[in-house]
């Protein structure tokens, strides 16, 4: 997996769109929940830079195994280095942000979306209530 530059766009990127592709799929309600947040404004990086990240990470998620990439190959350990390129609280919590959002917009909590939340609050040591990352418009 490529790595970004800490607390750089496209190292927050890359984990709000790995919230979108980590339940298999991406929806066009994920797609719109994002668009709702402005998340790519708020991020520093535009759109075409946001794609460009999603397929980097589809691409990178193709090569860790020579078998098709499933969500469930993905665990706290895989997750952990993609966590540690966001060292910034307030990025921190854009992000989380930006993930529960992703997560709630098709109404249905997939585990791998569950492990990915999870963890990122584990390794970031924020709780639940933590600068209102559960308390979304």
């Amino acid at each position: 997996m490529r790595s970004y530059p800490t607390n750089s766009p496209q190292a927050a990127a890359r984990l709000v769109a790995l919230a979108m592709l980590i339940d298999g799929h991406a929806s066009r309600v994920e797609m719109q929940a994002l668009e709702s947040l402005g998340l790519p404004q708020r991020l520093g990086i535009s759109v075409a830079e946001l794609s460009e990240v999603t397929q980097a990470l589809c691409e990178d998620l193709m090569g860790i195994a020579e078998t098709p990439w499933t969500p469930s190959r993905l665990d706290a350990e895989s997750l952990t280095p993609l966590l540690a390129e966001i060292s910034d609280p307030a990025l921190r919590s854009t992000v989380l942000q930006a993930c529960v959002v992703i997560a709630a917009a098709d109404s249905q909590l997939h585990e791998a979306e569950s492990l990915l939340l999870l963890t990122a609050l584990q390794h970031w040591q924020m709780s639940a209530q933590e600068d209102g990352v559960f308390h979304h418009a």
